[in-house]
């Protein structure tokens, strides 16, 4: 496991296994998880998505108490994936991290509590897998606006296709985090 430059964030790349067969690999190993994030984690729920290339899901986050940390992998395509801090007290508020997540090297991302959460598909078809802390509260849910010129985020691709909710996320200007 790797920490980016914003404290919390991981990024795990696993051992590959490969033969003429195919691949194997952990994808995930609650001890060693553990170990590196020096906490105790209860996974509660998976999501799975799929998008076709330039769908834009995102800045997403759930608001206490149902906030959420992810643990998030591509199982089919490639994803620009992004992680805003929204931590007041944190040194990295307001400040983002991104990576390219794909099936060639397998990359996996622990986002913790406290963060807003998108990614833009870059390819069709494109399988999208979340293990979640804490259970989906629709009353919790927040957005911020994935194009806020405070926040500055390249997403690399021009004329994303997004959903009602997130055109119409908050500004970062006007958001008032809860964590």
């Amino acid at each position: 496991m790797k920490a980016t430059h914003i404290e919390g964030l991981l990024v795990i790349t696993p051992t590959i296994f490969k033969d003429d067969r195919g691949y194997f690999f952990e994808s995930f190993n609650k001890k060693i998880f553990e170990e590196h994030t020096k906490s105790s984690i209860d996974f509660v729920q998976d999501n799975q998505s799929k998008s076709e290339k330039n769908v834009l899901r995102g800045l997403h986050f759930q608001n206490p108490p149902f906030d959420q940390g992810k643990l998030v992998r591509v199982i089919a395509g490639s994803v620009l994936d992004i992680a805003v801090d929204i931590r007041k007290k944190s040194s990295t508020y307001g400040q983002h991290f991104k990576i390219i997540l794909d099936t060639q090297k397998q990359q996996i991302l622990w986002i913790p509590s406290g963060f807003a959460h998108g990614f833009v598909s870059l390819e069709d078809d494109t399988i999208f897998s979340y293990k979640c802390t804490n259970y989906y509260h629709k009353d919790s849910e927040g957005c911020i606006l994935y194009n806020d010129s405070e926040i500055g985020i390249d997403w690399e691709v021009q004329n994303p296709i997004l959903s009602a909710k997130d055109k119409v996320g908050e500004n970062f200007s006007t958001f008032v985090s809860q964590f």
